[in-house]
């Protein structure tokens, strides 16, 4: 288990082997053959701990509780998916369906990180593994659950050729088929045709990377974009400055800030989405701002999905208390409202997510169908010491601009700033603390993929199909057994045998233990 743990470690970013991912699928069921629950349930926690302490070190900076407590967390998950992670005999015999029951407990698993706890923690995530290898090009037909559901399968079938050699001719063909059709099928019936193109800058200010908000001066942040910002050529059609990049008291209505943007989308002719920090009272709002060519403030956006532990603090009461970190965090943000677009003057309308809002797919679903035809997502990584959570944001983004179908342009104080494709690929990417222009024309679509139309439900009600069609099949052949013997007796209801009889003689066998 430590190996599949270690595996599932490298297969992330920003180390992103992915192919160690289904590895580490193959050996997590391995280990788990035979296993009654009890030991299923103490090397899924084996395996939860060493992974995710691993994966989740970087939270150590910020808050050590906190990180045990994610750590924990995340390890209890991991623990009910070895749960049912099965392959006793009374299960091999279901053929084909045994193998699918780790696949579809790690699906579940994605799916409950992206909504737990306090509104979802998907940074963990096994499919942002994903993002250099094949099964992403699935991604506009069932998104990152089919990307995670179809790397997971192909690990497993190689358990299940392991522990079934008799059927593993069979098996392995039909395996091979589903894993290259689907990817494969992905592109064809999804429209990319490009409606136009759009000329676009990046301002990337870099600095000093590692710091808190409370220990740095704003304004330095500010100058350093607004330098960088000065080596513009040209007349783009957007300038895409990152998250956090100005800290106003109030609004910013008629502050120094707002006359030096302005001045800058005049000087330019062109439209400058700016990253800016407002304060509102006890609160604060965490903004995206628009200033047109003629240096009027047309359009804002304030972030939805806030962070937590970031920008605000859930029972708050309580952890002032407990922790001195809470300094840290002195106010909660805003949550913003509307939808999650930008109108430009003189451009097409732009998709827009701040930070942490990518890792939602929600969130981006929003922006694309309310006619966002490219996305913004402006971050502000800074404050992390390591690569760790700059890279990862990368993967995510990449992993929406495959779901959605959708230019992603990614900018960040200190890195990664990114150009992506609609595909996922990284056209451009900056480097980490230096100040950096990336410049470049980019298509946009218009068209909805067959993800951005139904979402997570297709993946989600087959996942539980698989984890459920030992029960159902059990009670269906036990239901046509009765009735060929002529009905049901009043005084006798035998029990539904194979499925109920394994798991009682699973539990006999762990009271031994």
């Amino acid at each position: 288990m430590v190996g599949a743990a270690v595996a599932w470690w490298l297969a992330l970013p920003p180390r992103g082997w992915w192919v160690l991912f289904p590895v580490g699928v193959t050996v997590f069921m391995l280990a788990l053959a035979g296993q009654p629950l009890r030991n299923r349930l103490w090397l899924g926690g084996l395996s939860g701990v060493v992974h995710y302490a691993l994966v989740l070190r970087w939270l150590t900076d910020f808050n050590t509780a906190g990180y045990v407590a994610v750590v924990a967390i995340q390890t209890l998950l991991l623990m009910l998916v070895a749960a049912v992670s099965s392959s006793e005999p009374a299960f091999r015999g279901r053929w084909p369906v045994w193998w699918l029951l780790t696949p579809a407990a790690l699906v579940i698993l994605e799916a409950v990180q992206h909504r737990f706890p306090f509104g979802g923690f998907p940074l963990p995530a096994f499919g942002y593994s994903q993002a250099d290898g094949p099964f992403m090009a699935a991604a506009p037909l069932g998104g990152t659950l089919l990307t995670t559901a179809l790397a997971a399968v192909a690990g497993a079938v190689v358990a299940a050729v392991i522990l079934e050699r008799k059927r593993a001719r069979g098996l392995s063909v039909l395996a091979i088929v589903v894993l290259l059709a689907v990817p494969g099928f992905a592109p064809v019936i999804v429209d990319d045709a490009v409606e136009d193109t759009l000329e676009v800058v990046l301002v990337q200010g870099g600095g000093p990377r590692g710091l808190r908000a409370v220990h740095t001066d704003p304004f330095d942040t500010t100058r350093r974009h607004l330098q960088t910002a000065a080596d513009i050529t040209g007349t783009p059609d957007l300038v895409l400055m990152p998250e956090n990049v100005a800290n106003v008291d109030e609004t910013v209505d008629g502050t120094v800030v707002d006359a030096s943007f302005a001045e800058l989308a005049r000087q330019l002719d062109t439209n400058v989405v700016v990253g800016i920090t407002e304060s509102d009272g006890e609160h604060f709002r965490n903004a995206s701002i628009l200033w047109g060519p003629d240096g009027t403030r047309s359009g804002r956006y304030e972030k939805h999905h806030r962070v937590p532990f970031g920008e605000y603090l859930p029972m708050r009461n309580l952890i002032e208390r407990l922790s001195d970190d809470a300094r840290f965090i002195p106010r909660d943000a805003v949550i913003g409202e509307g939808p999650a677009v930008l109108d430009p003057s003189g451009a097409p309308r732009l998709g827009i997510v701040i930070s942490y809002e990518v890792f939602f797919a929600d969130r981006v679903a929003d922006a694309v169908r309310n006619g966002g035809q490219l996305l913004l997502a402006p971050t502000n990584a800074a404050s992390f010491m390591t690569e760790e959570v700059p890279a990862i944001e990368v993967a995510a983004s990449r992993m929406r601009a495959s779901e959605f179908g959708r230019t992603v342009l990614q900018a960040a104080p200190t890195g990664y700033s990114a150009i992506i494709q609609p595909n996922g690929t990284v056209s451009q990417l900056s480097d980490l603390s230096t100040s950096e222009l990336l410049t470049a024309t980019v298509p946009l679509h218009t068209g909805l993929t067959p993800y951005a139309r139904m979402g997570d439900t297709p993946m989600l009600i087959l996942a539980l199909l698989a984890l459920a069609w030992p029960l159902v099949s059990d009670l269906v052949s036990w239901l046509r057994g009765r009735r060929g013997q002529g009905g049901i007796s009043s005084r006798q209801i035998p029990s539904p045998p194979s499925y109920v009889d394994g798991m009682l003689a699973l539990a006999a066998s762990d009271e031994r233990a």
